[in-house]
């Protein structure tokens, strides 16, 4: 569970920590200050959750208006969406709003390996090279293809989690 806190921008008035698009739209329509005026503006905050959906927050940035959307967000997309737009959004310079509908749409293809090096081992044993003689396989510098793949592909370490991707 991911919970916010709603911090009002009037120093005279309370904010309220909620986990719901409805606790917010029902606290945030009777929240008073202390001369009994509604507050209207609130910054959001991240308080508690893990590790991806702060990261998530960290790129989404949510304001009142599209709260509702970065909770849904939290709740239906699965990890590897969420790291799409995580890196549409931070590494590749999306904005937010215009991809918050369908990440997959910025076309970024993640590998979760830790290097590019381990990502240049993993392409070998797929065939991406195409066919290499066993024996010669031992004598293959990694390294050389890991540097030649960092033209396209770009490592990452969002949330604790090591992933190398690609933006089409």
């Amino acid at each position: 569970m991911t919970t916010l806190y709603a911090q009002p921008y009037d120093s005279t008035a309370k904010g309220f920590s909620f986990d719901t698009t409805e606790a917010f739209e029902a606290t945030t329509a009777q929240a008073v200050n202390t001369y009994g005026q509604r507050v209207e503006e609130f910054e959001i905050q991240f308080i508690d959750g893990e590790a991806i959906d702060c990261a998530l927050f960290g790129a989404w940035r949510p304001g009142q208006g599209d709260i509702g959307a970065f909770l849904d967000a939290v709740d239906d997309w699965d990890d590897d969406r969420k790291l799409c737009f995580i890196i549409a959004v931070d590494e590749i310079g999306y904005a937010a709003a215009a991809i918050a509908e369908d990440p997959d749409a910025a076309g970024i293809d993640i590998y979760p390996v830790e290097s590019m090096c381990k990502l240049a081992m993993q392409f070998v044993d797929e065939g991406l090279f195409g066919p290499i003689p066993e024996p010669l396989q031992f004598y293959l510098d990694y390294e050389a293809i890991a540097h030649d793949l960092a033209v396209d592909y770009a490592e990452t370490d969002i949330a604790g989690v090591r992933c190398v991707y690609r933006s089409a």
